[in-house]
């Protein structure tokens, strides 16, 4: 399955070595992994939870890791993105995207990851100081995941 919804911690190496045994027609791994922050600018965050609708971040999921294997030429992709409690240091998403060529690997990656920001069900409540508070959505995301829009393979160029 190249989409997963969890609990569960993930092995960043472990999964890659899943991914990459035996193939030889992998020539570029580019890999993304999203942490809890344990600073947010002056703010010290003490846990961050994320609750998600599985089902419906299993489908979103889906469809966006498709419209990566549809721009780009890849052998593979894995999205593994958590749920639940996390403490700073804690995995929270992980993006892998296996090319023949690095360009492809590592557009592949940005575009999953730009559009997970913003297109996946997952909602972040974040405990600081004794008290806590859902965090909204950020402009930088939405303006990160619009500038794909404007090429079919990749990134506006300006």
């Amino acid at each position: 399955m190249a989409v997963r919804v969890q609990r569960e911690d993930f092995d960043m190496g472990a999964e890659v070595r899943r991914l990459t045994a035996g193939r030889v027609d992998v020539g570029a791994v580019a890999t993304f992994t999203g942490l809890c922050r344990g600073v947010t600018g002056s703010t010290t965050i003490g846990a961050m939870t994320l609750e998600t609708y599985e089902a419906m971040a299993l489908a979103e999921l889906g469809r966006i890791e498709a419209e990566a294997r549809g721009r780009w030429p890849l052998q593979d992709v894995l999205i593994v993105h958590r749920y639940g409690r996390m403490e700073p240091g804690d995995n929270i998403v992980l993006v892998v995207t296996l090319s023949e060529h690095r360009e492809a690997a590592f557009a592949a990656a940005e575009f999953l990851m730009d559009f997970l920001k913003t297109r996946a069900p997952f909602w972040k409540f974040e405990e600081a100081g004794g008290e806590g508070a859902w965090v909204a959505a950020k402009e930088a995301d939405d303006a990160a995941a619009t500038r794909w829009q404007a090429a079919e393979d990749g990134p506006a160029r300006s």
